[in-house]
């Protein structure tokens, strides 16, 4: 039953989003196209090297030693005892790698519903949040992949420059930094500037498998044996609840980033690349952090004409986010923050 409840809500939000199409949206193509003109110019990345046993070493020493029910044996043992297992598990990661298949047993969830308060009903199933672990040894060959990613990402210069999450170097901290001085400035020129928060329903979960990997090959330059991997990857993905030594069945994964893992967060920002393409059309200020979007606006008080630029942007926004089953969150309405000159 619990795991009914995650599933339908995920299926309630796509339906949802189903339903507003089609809307007066954005030529997506168009923003596909001019973000496709860059990849021309760089290097693609169309299949994964084999890592080394010491790289090997280092990746699972990086990993919290967290064990997963599916694991056949403790994380931490495994750890201790790493020396004696090192080359069958380093062959198996690398095997994955050149082949592009991801072993189907590295694809399977369990989900752990936890309270989001303590003080919340634990009789209510809206009050939990499903925690979700996968296998440890899955984690390894993320790492791997995530590795030579990012590497790949930093030598194209791919990261979206405003965003923030799951990022080194970039957090919660330095995204409102950011925006707090360049309002600060705004109104230390005498200009009035307005703030808006855009927040998504479970963004992470709704996310449309193909039109990742159309991304992942379009905008970012993965090909080949590299992009065969990704569907493999995001393919056949299983999960199921574990509540009190019971465990629930199991049921497919047909949308989202595979919670709980290694590479679901640095995809979500992948997925998420042309929003920046479409809010600079508009000329307006914005920085992201994970699914979380601050729009803002700084103008000449007397300019209040500026703010159909705003509306356009928003409008926008809301048609790109319809057409990739992303949901801006009604509940939580956006804000408006007026930054008025500071006294001298």
């Amino acid at each position: 039953m619990t795991l009914s409840f995650f599933t339908n809500k995920i299926t309630t939000i796509r339906d949802k989003i189903q339903q507003m199409l089609p809307i007066p949206a954005i030529n997506e193509s168009s923003t596909t196209v001019a973000l496709e003109s860059s990849v021309g110019t760089q290097l693609c990345l169309d299949c994964f090297s084999p890592i080394d046993l010491s790289e090997f070493t280092s990746v699972v020493a990086s990993l919290k030693s967290v064990t997963c029910l599916l694991d056949p044996i403790p994380t931490r043992l495994l750890k201790g005892t790493l020396p004696l297992m090192n080359s069958s598990l380093l062959d198996l990661v690398n095997l994955s790698l050149v082949s592009g298949y991801v072993p189907q047993a590295f694809k399977t969830a369990v989900i752990k519903p936890l309270l989001k308060k303590p003080s919340l009903d634990p009789g209510v199933l809206a009050n939990y949040r499903p925690i979700s672990n996968l296998p440890f040894i899955s984690k390894i060959l993320e790492k791997a992949v995530a590795k030579q990613l990012s590497d790949h990402l930093h030598r194209n210069e791919l990261f979206e420059d405003f965003q923030s999450g799951f990022r080194t170097n970039h957090s919660t901290e330095t995204a409102l930094l950011k925006v707090t001085n360049d309002l600060l400035l705004a109104s230390d020129n005498g200009l009035v500037s307005i703030l808006v928060l855009l927040d998504l329903s479970a963004a992470f979960n709704t996310i449309d498998h193909k039109l990742l990997l159309q991304r992942l090959e379009h905008v970012t330059g993965i090909r080949e044996t590299a992009l065969k991997w990704f569907q493999s990857y995001l393919s056949d993905r299983f999960q199921f609840v574990h509540v009190q030594d019971e465990p629930s069945t199991r049921t497919k994964v047909s949308y989202g980033v595979p919670q709980g893992s290694v590479l679901g967060l640095i995809l979500f920002t992948l997925y998420m690349l042309p929003l920046g393409y479409v809010i600079r059309k508009h000329s307006i200020n914005y920085h992201c952090y994970a699914d979380d979007t601050q729009l803002y606006l700084s103008i000449k008080p007397v300019n209040t004409n500026q703010l159909t630029r705003l509306q356009a942007c928003l409008t926008d926004i809301k048609a790109w986010m319809t057409s990739n089953f992303l949901l801006l969150n009604r509940e939580n309405r956006s804000h408006y923050i007026w930054a008025k000159k500071s006294q001298k």
